[in-house]
């Protein structure tokens, strides 16, 4: 089974832009091949490395759903089963070092139980052909309570420098040991802090909430003209400061096999 890496934490904490650079990462250190998964409903981690895809497996649940309402009317003569399999493998995007696959989400009113479980199916059936898999989860607690990947060899959390980024972090973590999740080590990374640097405030709440602080990335000027001018997040040059500070506290980390 392959090394497996979960990214978690509060909305807007640019906690996609630090997925996509640490798939980057492990692909330029030839860590490959690496399976990204991108578990949001709203899902923009394909935009974050530059990825084209051409379906997400909420879509393809809406079309095996519809049909299947208009009496099993699956191409070649299909079974279910088999068409779900077969759009699933269809579903995976390849990237340079890297594939993809995009949880997406359902049509209409109702919760994502049955994507995600589809998901959970996918990432089991194919996680033994890659050396990572590296999951960006949606904000908050929902896909590590529905266990999407268990065992999580390396859970990254990411906070922004507030109080309330923290503290949400903090619930994250409380949630992993209430739920009995093997995960291996829990680093904090905060995110956006202005030159780099947090208020005294911040590194107490830190202290509290019990946190593995493994490092802090500043807040990157570069970041925000790529994202405006639609440039993918992994074109950024080494010299910008997020990539560098990002590369420095991977550094720091044993990922093994």
């Amino acid at each position: 089974m392959g090394y497996k890496i979960a990214v978690a934490g509060k909305g807007g904490t640019g906690k996609t832009t630090l997925t996509g650079l640490l798939i980057d990462y492990l692909v330029k250190k030839n860590k490959g091949p690496v399976l990204a998964v991108d578990a949001d409903a709203n899902s923009n981690l394909n935009e974050v490395l530059g990825t084209d895809i051409e379906e997400t497996i909420g879509q393809i649940k809406e079309d095996v759903n519809k049909k299947s309402l208009a009496g099993n009317n699956f191409p070649g003569g299909m079974m279910k089963a088999d068409y779900l399999k077969y759009k699933l493998n269809a579903s995976v995007s390849e990237g340079d070092g890297y594939d993809l696959i995009v949880m997406g989400r359902s049509q209409g009113p109702g919760c994502y139980c049955y994507v995600n479980g589809i998901l959970k199916a996918q990432i089991d059936s194919l996680s033994g052909n890659y050396n990572y898999i590296v999951v960006d989860n949606e904000a908050g607690m929902e896909h590590l309570s529905r266990k999407l990947i268990d065992p999580i060899d390396t859970l990254f959390l990411i906070s922004d420098c507030s109080r309330r980024g923290i503290q949400a972090v903090g619930r994250i973590k409380q949630l992993v040991a209430e739920l009995k999740l093997k995960v291996g080590q829990i680093f904090l990374i905060v995110n956006r802090a202005p030159e780099g640097k947090f208020k005294s405030g911040i590194e107490e709440e830190i202290r509290k909430q019990e946190l593995d602080l493994i490092g802090v990335v500043p807040m990157d000027p570069m970041v925000y003209q790529f994202d405006a001018d639609g440039k993918p997040l992994v074109e950024l040059p080494n010299d910008s400061s997020c990539r560098k500070a990002l590369n420095e506290i991977l550094s720091k980390i044993q990922f093994e096999n």
